[in-house]
């Protein structure tokens, strides 16, 4: 199956773009969650997160802030999602893309975090350190 993204940079799909430069397009998310959602893509083609570098991460975060104010300034939304879907459970499009997601009261997107505060034991957060810490060597 060829990559949606792809072929949107191609110009065989439309799409509602909102910006350009050599190294990204951030486009109109057709799902739009909320009014204004955005997708910022890479132009070279990358599976996910784990597969870009750090050139091609500083080419797509120095543009959102940018796009992220335009948002606001838009729609005045009451705060903004940046997501970055990689892997499982949630990535359906494999080309390193973000989705920048405005958010409004009860706007029904339900995006959550478990507080585990208190349920971690000290040496667990020292184990989980350590081996994080190991692979950045």
């Amino acid at each position: 199956m060829e990559c949606v993204f792809c072929r949107i940079l191609n110009g065989e799909i439309p799409c509602f773009k909102l910006y350009e430069d050599e190294h990204i397009i951030a486009i109109l998310d057709i799902s739009q969650a909320t009014r204004g959602h955005t997708l910022l893509i890479a132009k070279e083609h990358y599976k996910n997160l784990y597969d870009i570098n750090e050139d091609v991460a500083a080419n797509i975060f120095r543009q959102v802030p940018k796009i992220a104010n335009a948002i606001k300034r838009a729609f005045n939304p009451i705060g903004l999602n940046v997501i970055i879907n990689t892997e499982k459970p949630l990535q359906t499009v494999f080309h390193f893309h973000l989705h920048l997601i405005p958010r409004y009261h009860h706007d029904g997107v339900d995006i959550d975090f478990i507080n585990n505060q208190g349920n971690t034991s000290h040496a667990t957060y020292l184990e989980i350190q350590e081996k994080i810490q190991a692979e950045l060597k």
